[in-house]
């Protein structure tokens, strides 16, 4: 069976449409779906890996099941430290490691599982990538480490759409800002 020339250029012609339309829509979609602020991810990553379980979302620490988590608003560590915190835990505390191997096939904090011994911190619920774990590094740097309390508006925009957690922090945005007027009175 001979397939004309007209023809066979009329299949190449009809796959290549084809091709281009869907790397188009593939381009669209993966467009669609990045994220508009860089750190959104690193938000994701934040909630996916329970860290508001002991942060909380403000980051500030506090009581939680994991134990009594450090201030991620007061923490002085660098972004490498935050990582390496992330990916091997904190030896001696409730801070779970997020990176499968660690203490095993990957050495953390110049340890091995049985140089670890007694001071072995918990293995996270759910592990994470290194790209996963640069997120939320960035997104604890830009959103949570150095600020003050939390507010309203950060309380907003951590849960998108509104949350009654938030509403504790609009009675102290309030007050705080009738505090400021009355000053500005007297």
């Amino acid at each position: 069976m001979k397939i004309s020339k007209i023809c066979l250029a009329a299949i190449m012609t009809v796959a290549c449409m084809v091709a281009t339309l869907v790397l188009f829509e593939n381009a669209a979609l993966s467009q669609s779906a990045m994220p508009t602020n860089p750190t959104d991810a690193g938000k994701r990553v934040f909630q996916r890996g329970n860290c508001m379980g002991c942060h909380k979302w403000h980051g500030n620490g506090g009581g939680g099941y994991g134990g009594d988590a450090l201030s991620l608003r007061k923490t002085q560590l660098t972004r490498e430290q935050i990582i390496e915190t992330v990916s091997c835990g904190r030896p001696g505390t409730g801070m779970p490691f997020f990176v499968r191997g660690s203490y095993d096939s990957v050495q953390c904090f110049d340890m091995l599982r049985k140089d670890a011994g007694d001071l072995m911190p918990p293995e996270a619920n759910v592990f994470l990538r290194p790209s996963e774990i640069e997120a939320v590094a960035d997104y604890v740097i830009a959103h949570i480490k150095g600020k003050g309390e939390p507010t309203y508006d950060e309380c907003i925009a951590f849960f998108s759409k509104g949350s009654r957690v938030c509403n504790v922090y609009k009675a102290e945005d309030h007050s705080a800002g009738a505090e400021q007027t009355k000053k500005a009175a007297q």
